[in-house]
């Protein structure tokens, strides 16, 4: 189980970017907002913001999963992407309701993503020291 870990915060993180979609894609529905356009009603922005906002978020997390997996820490790095996630989602729902309160969720991430970076650096550091 622990091998997969990591494979399954990856499945995690893609059915997290398909429901961020899927709700920007709603409100943008429900609110007109014809494309191009990124602006208009405060409720599609937010949407719009979530998305984004989470995007840029994973292109920063997957590698970094990826480094702490690779150099030693499944378990660990699996454990920390699981809270990156749960944060994400928080956040991702919090922002939705109020943009006031998407705080929490972000720290929880953040610390999920933190925790990733320092078995990364150590664990390639390990490496490179192991020769």
């Amino acid at each position: 189980m622990t091998q997969h870990l990591p494979a399954i915060v990856v499945l995690l993180t893609i059915l997290l970017q398909v429901g961020t979609l899927w709700a920007s894609g709603r409100a943008r529905e429900k609110y007109g907002i014809k494309a191009p356009a990124i602006s208009g009603h405060e409720g599609f922005e937010r949407a719009w913001r979530v998305q984004m906002n989470t995007l840029e978020a994973t292109a920063i997390f997957l590698p970094t999963l990826w480094l702490a997996t690779q150099y030693g820490f499944p378990l660990w790095g699996g454990v920390a992407g699981l809270v990156w996630v749960f944060g994400r989602v928080w956040y991702a729902l919090a922002y939705l309701q109020d943009p006031a309160k998407r705080g929490p969720g972000f720290m929880v991430a953040s610390a999920g993503w933190l925790a990733l970076l320092v078995l990364g650096l150590w664990g390639l550091l390990r490496a490179l020291l192991a020769g």
